[in-house]
This record gives C-alpha cells, structure tokens and sequence, in this order.
C-alpha cells in the first residue's frame, strides 16, 4: 500500500506540474462538465508512427501463481514497456483485462502480489483473461526530461492503448480466433486515466471499471478540508467517533465548541462520510504532501493574502491558528539519512500524521538509498507544536532562498518531504533556517477561495443565496488542471462501449458523492439509455485504497472482489447482452451518500449484514453473561448467494468463529452465543460473505459486508 501511495502523490504532483501550462479554468465561473456538443477526434493507436515498432524482449512460461505465458516487451523509440500474462489456450475466453495504474508505475506491479485474492494474474485467468498491465508510457523526470513530456496523452492513455492494441496481435497469433475483447480498469489517479482512456480512444477497450473515482475538483480541495479538521478537532475524534458508533448517540456535534462545530459541519457537507473518522491518526496529508509543490507554483500570492487580506480566514481570525502556527528560527546541525530515521523511528511517509515512537526499524532499501538525506537535526529544537506539514526556509549559505518541505518535527529533527534534491544536498551545517507552517495552514481552507460551478453542490455552503462566492476566489480553479493533465480531458460522460463504476461509502480521500457527479455526466449524454450502458456500484464498510490493509480490520471490508464481479459482469454485458445487477439507490443529503437500507431495495451487488445483540444494537452485560446475537445476510436481486458468516467478538478483526449458511440462501439468519469474561467495550461484528455462484472455495469475488454492535461488560 504504502509504494503504490507514494507513487500515486508523485503522479499527482507531477500532473499538475504538467498541466500550468493549460488555459486556466476561472474560478467561479467554469464551463460545465456535460455531453460535449460535437463528436471529439478519438485516439487509436494503429495510425500512430510514436507506437509502430513494438519488440519482445523476454517470452517464457511460468507456474506462479498460475500457469501462464509471460510476454514482456515495449516500443521502440519510446519509454513504454508491457507485461502481458496468458492463460494455456484451454482457460482463455476471448478478452482482456487491463489494469491502469494511479500514475505511470512499474509494468511488473502484478508480479509482486503473493497467489490469492488480491493477485491479478490469478483472478484474470479464472475469469478467462490475459491479464495486461504497462509502465504507462514510462517514467516523468520535470528535472531531466522525459519522452513521455513531449506529449501528456502518451501517460494518459496513449501507452496503455499501444500495449492493449500489440496485445491483440499477440494472443491472436497464440489462440487464433476473433478480436479479443478489451476491459480496462483502475482506481484513484487510474480511475481519471480509465475514463480519459475511454471517453479519448477509438476501438480500444469495450468496456472499462473506473473506482474509487475523483471529479475534476477533486484536488487539491479533499485534502486541504481534511488537514483543517484534522487540526481543529484532533483533541476531539474520540468523542465524535464515538458518537458514530454502534450504540453511540449520534450526535457527533454534541461538546464542541462554535468554531468546532463549524470546521466539522464545513467537512460534512463537503462529503467526507463521518463514520471514516475513526482512521484520524494515520491519515496525515496523504496526496497533499506531493500536490504541496505544484499548489504553491500554481498560486504564489495565495499565502500572502491569505494571512493580509480581508475575507481569508488567516486575516479575518488570526487566533484560530495562534497556538499552532510555528515560526521558528535556528541553525542546522547535521543531516539525517534514510537509514538513521529509519533506526530512529522517525517517518519519513505523507501517508502517516505521526512517527512511529521511536520504534527501531531496519532500514530496507539499497545503499543509495540508505544513504539519502530525508532531514537535518537542528542545533536548537522547535517548541513542541502540532504539525502537519510545513517548510524549512533557507535564509543562509549555498540553499538560501530555498523553501524546502517539511513533514515531520521530532524533538531537533525535522523530515522533509518532496524537496527539491539539489536544494537539499546544498544545505550545510550551521546556516540558519526557520521551520515555517504558515502556508500549510493556509491551504486548510483554499477549498473556500475554488468555488466552481453549480453542478457542484457541496460548495454551496461557500455561495451567497444569489449563487456568488462568499470568499474571494483564486485566478483560477486547479482541479481541472490537474484532471486534465492525468486523463487526457475533463471527464465528459461520454465514451464508447459500457462502463460499470465502483465506490466506496467510507471513501477519505475521492470523497463518494463524486462517483455520482460522474453519473449526472453519462446521464446528461445517454439520457434514457443510461442503464444500457452504465453502472454504479457503491460498497459500504470501504475504504480508497484497493490493496491489503490491516487498518481497522475489524470495521472495514476490501472492494477488491466487487471489481472482479464487476469485470466478469462487464465481460457478460458486451459479449453476450447480459444485463448486470442494477446500479446502487441511494440519495445525497448535504454531501452524504445515504444508501437505502434493505437489499432489495439498495441492488448493487454487495450484501447488506445487519447485527444486533439482545434485539438492539448496544447492551450491558456482567462478565460471563451469556449474550445473544442474531445476524441477516441478504444478497441484492441478482448478486449471487450466501456463501460465509463470519464472527469477530473481540472487535479485533479475526473474524475467527463461523456460522453455518445453507447453501443457495439469498438471505440467512445466524444466532450465536458468546461470554466475556474480562469487563470492557467490546464491537462485535458479523461478516457477510456473498458469491455469484455460491462457490465456497474460490478465493475470488468473495463479496464481503459486515456490521457490529457495542456490547458493555462489567
């Protein structure tokens, strides 16, 4: 998780370092992102000379973790390079799938991934696939150039159309046949570059699975609302998580202060889902601490003016930042290599708020890299402060001038961020710094001054009743510019072919009402045809990030087998005229995704579980009561059958003991009996599994929901 998020927030970055050269969009005042009105000129990627010359470097055939053939290759003349996996000809169906990373990665991602559920190979074969994956067009170095700068489409999705073209070739010379068919899919960065990919391309892909999908005003403004809360609230999520609990009040308002309350609602309301909270600690800036750089190249007054001028929260109410606004002055001591933070504890990851206690940890990486400077020690240590993010400015010596970013203070260490290496290695002992996090907290609400157009309904809350900004606005709306930069266009809702979406309910960072902004778009083009062509799935109890995770086991279920059913349905849907599950039904209160509460009702295809314990969803119990809980698993119309019950008591995520289901059930009910011997709080919870097929022992398209009571014991 942690390498694909870091190259996701330096694919961000360096799209939107790209992308300042495009006309600026006008803040307030942008075009909307409906149906284009004329058929635009689509790519395809047999008429392009840039991708005429493809070569195979290696061809062989491998065991792990299935039996495939191995076909690795590029183009000549270019930085593309692609790892194609074929399954023996008595497995393969017809089709492709294709996975579209977040930014330009490696073209060998699938191959790190151990056999089983989340192995993409594995799960492409079974559903009778070659599995395609590239490097997106190769590597972009803004400080040494690259082939792929000399055209943005070729990482947005002219590569990864060359390889699925090449791919045909190949597997017709292997199996013979018709055209395979194509399905692309990806999340995050890679959902914007799926749909750029197929709203841009002609004959490509026939079908393609976006999630976890952002909309063009996604950046910087989902993280720049989250560091404000994170800030302003930090001494009170436990409380608030605890009023979102099961058994809890409800009223995650209930003891803040005004101004807290406000920074809480203000959040809300921008659609960040409140029962996700309970990840407050380890969000930390997450894309930011790469968008940082581009944000500040973008717009260099914004800092200014927001601590000068009237209508900028740092003006208008310089106390909300008083005790944690650093400005400190003093002198570097001596640098600090990746190896010593590391043996040190220190973080040197945006995707964590805080280090790791001073933990000792080997350092794995080469010697190069044990040996890179990621943060100096100073001579006098900064005043203990709360800090996500800042800057060490240079005021002396070889750097002076230098703004170099910070992520981290730890007693007289500071760890930098995505810096400029050449600025870092110029820094010398004894020149004088100042640890500066006044930009940072400006961009806790730059989201105030990115009002866009009306379609966007979770900026109502910064419009006049006539519709006019409150806060003064930027020159220019960034979000388009990135979007733009990453996919190839702004997202239209038009393309070829059919498109199932998927979405996660507990989604931090592509907050989920913007799955259905995307939606408004298909339908503004399609109209009545929408359901002939589009799906949106949205998965409650899920996160963003679409790889293993330990985090919150015991509250969250992995989207990973919705995507596989959803390219099995999609593959169904274009090759035989089979009408997949209908979309989610939800509504959107004020931001929100509220979806509706019985299966039958919700459709999709994830199972709705719902628990309670002695008929209510909280008890108090004495030690070594004997409690009874009583769980349903209903599988929406069409989504397969019951194939698991699965109990975690503890609340510790082994969800251990098990339930007996009978087999083809679209709906079961399970009662179970458990003591607690030690007093404590404890959320148990139940885990529904559900399965197209009702097979039990395949590792794939597993479909998981869960929900959990509070259970008190004295």
């Amino acid at each position: 998780m942690l390498r694909r998020s870091r190259v996701l927030a330096k694919g961000l970055a360096l799209s939107l370092a790209v992308g300042l050269a495009a006309p600026a969009v006008q803040a307030a005042d942008p075009a909307p992102a409906t149906a284009t009105t004329s058929a635009p000129t689509l790519y395809s990627p047999d008429s392009d000379p840039y991708f005429a010359q493809p070569y195979v470097d290696i061809d062989e055939w491998r065991d792990a973790p299935v039996r495939h053939r191995y076909v690795h290759g590029g183009f000549k003349g270019t930085d593309t390079k692609f790892s194609f996996y074929f399954p023996p000809k008595a497995q393969y169906q017809g089709r492709f799938f294709q996975h579209i990373t977040p930014a330009p990665d490696s073209e060998n991602l699938a191959q790190l991934v151990p056999a089983g559920e989340f192995n993409k190979i594995g799960s492409s074969i079974a559903a009778g696939a070659y599995f395609v994956e590239t490097n997106g067009g190769g590597k972009i170095d803004l400080a040494k150039g690259s082939l792929a700068l000399s055209d943005p489409m070729i990482t947005a999705y002219k590569a990864n159309a060359a390889a699925a073209a090449y791919s045909r070739k190949v597997a017709l010379e292997m199996y013979g046949g018709k055209r395979p068919y194509g399905y692309a899919y990806g999340g995050s960065g890679g959902a914007y570059r799926t749909i750029g990919s197929i709203e841009n391309t002609h004959g490509v892909w026939d079908g393609v699975v976006p999630y976890v999908v952002g909309s063009t005003m996604a950046i910087p403004n989902m993280f720049t609302v989250r560091m404000q809360a994170l800030r302003v609230l930090r001494d009170k999520f436990p409380q608030i998580i605890d009023a979102e609990e099961p058994g809890g009040s409800g009223d995650p308002y209930a003891g803040l202060t005004p101004y807290e309350a406000s920074v809480l609602h203000e959040i809300e309301q921008m659609g960040f889902p409140m029962k996700s909270w309970f990840g407050y600690k380890t969000m930390g800036l997450h894309g930011f601490a790469a968008l940082y750089g581009g944000v500040a190249m973008a717009d260099p007054t914004y800092f200014s003016d927001f601590w000068t001028k009237p209508g900028y929260l740092g003006h208008d109410h310089p106390e909300y930042f008083t005790k944690d606004r650093i400005q400190f002055k003093t002198t570097v001591g001596a640098p600090i290599t990746a190896a010593e933070a590391a043996r040190l504890g220190l973080s040197t990851n945006p995707f964590e708020q805080k280090n790791r206690g001073g933990v000792d940890t080997a350092f794995k990486g080469t010697p190069d890299e044990a040996n890179k400077v990621v943060g100096f020690r100073l001579n006098t240590p900064p005043p203990p402060v709360y800090f996500l993010g800042g800057e060490l400015v240079v005021s002396s010596g070889a750097a002076k001038g230098k703004r170099l970013m910070l992520l981290n203070l730890s007693g007289d260490s500071v760890l930098l961020g995505f810096a400029d290496p050449t600025a870092v290695a110029q820094v010398e002992a004894g020149d004088e710094v100042t640890v500066d996090n006044s930009n940072f907290l400006a961009m806790e609400t730059y989201h105030r001054h990115q009002v866009p157009g009306p379609e966007f309904t979770v900026w109502d809350q910064f419009r006049k009743p006539d519709g006019t900004p409150i806060y003064p606005q930027r020159p220019m709306l960034l979000g388009p510019i990135f979007t733009k930069s990453t996919a190839g266009s702004l997202q239209t809702g038009v393309f070829e072919g059919k498109m199932i979406v998927a979405a996660s309910l507990w989604d931090r960072e592509a907050m989920p009402w913007q799955a259905d902004w995307y939606r408004e778009r298909v339908k503004a083009h399609l109209g009545a045809k929408t359901d002939e062509n589009f799906r949106l799935w949205y998965s409650d109890h899920a996160l963003h990030g679409d790889e293993p995770t330990s985090e919150a086991a015991s509250r969250i279920v992995t989207y990973v087998p919705v995507l596989q059913q959803a390219l099995i349905d999609l593959a169904a849907w274009v090759e035989k005229g089979v009408a997949p599950p209908a979309s989610s039904v939800y509504r959107i209160d004020k931001g929100q995704v509220v979806p509706a509460s019985t299966a039958a009702q919700r459709r999709g295809i994830q199972p709705v579980v719902t628990l309670r314990v002695n008929g209510s969803d909280k008890v108090e119990v004495a030690a070594g009561q004997a409690v009874s809980f009583t769980g349903t698993i209903d599988v929406p119309p069409g989504a397969g059958s019951v194939v698991a019950a699965e109990w975690d008591f503890e609340g510790t995520g082994n969800f251990a003991e098990t339930s007996a289901v009978p087999r083809g059930a679209k709906r079961a009910t399970v009662i179970i009996t458990h003591r607690f011997d030690k007093p404590g709080t404890y959320f148990t919870g139940l885990r529904g599994v559900s399965q197209r097929q009702g097979d039990r022992a395949t590792p794939y398209t597993r479909i998981r929901n869960l929900d959990r009571v509070r259970v008190i014991v004295k």
